[in-house]
């Protein structure tokens, strides 16, 4: 499949979830046979699953709508770009899926340009002390557990959250094993 055939799948797909807890949502949709152990479909998966678990925590958002602009912000961010540019790309995904919930863009002074990037710049800064090489499953539910905090405080929304044990050390030839938070 290409990249861009996952990200349609994992729209269809991640679209039928009814929970509001954004890592089990990802857990879900992780697990099927087109999801990579690593890869940009995460660019797409990760701000999705929020979306999601936003819009059914009461969250007013057009789901439809908001999910083509992550799908198409997601598909624009190159894999890799964890250690080639310097910032994740689980976090970049929800970031996008924050700027999406505000419609905050480059000219936006209401605040919310702001707090998404003390929301980045938090997240990035928990994966830098962790320190690589990358996990998109790892840096997932970091940058999830981070977002859900901030969601929680910012949008009169609950979203739950699950300390995610791993599953995919096995077949993550990079595993850090015990340094990981999520690891055995």
């Amino acid at each position: 499949m290409t990249i861009k055939e996952k990200a349609e799948q994992i729209v269809k797909d991640i679209i039928q979830e009814t929970g509001t807890n954004p890592v089990r949502i990802f857990k879900n949709i992780a697990q099927k046979e087109y999801i990579s152990i690593h890869g940009p479909e995460h660019h797409i998966l990760d701000g999705a699953s929020l979306l999601v678990a936003y819009k059914n925590a009461g969250g007013e958002i057009d789901i439809e709508e908001a999910l083509e602009k992550l799908m198409a912000e997601g598909l624009r961010m190159p894999g890799a770009m964890c250690g080639l540019w310097g910032v994740c790309g689980a976090i970049t995904s929800l970031g996008a899926a924050l700027s999406i919930i505000d419609g905050t863009g480059p000219l936006s002074a209401d605040g919310t340009w702001g707090n998404h990037m003390q929301f980045t710049s938090n997240a990035i800064g928990e994966l830098g002390r962790i320190n690589g090489p990358r996990c998109c499953k790892r840096d997932a539910v970091i940058a999830l557990k981070n977002c859900i905090q901030y969601v929680n405080n910012h949008y009169g929304v609950t979203l739950e959250y699950e300390h995610m044990r791993c599953e995919y050390s096995n077949r993550n030839e990079q595993c850090i094993k015990e340094r990981c938070p999520y690891y055995g």
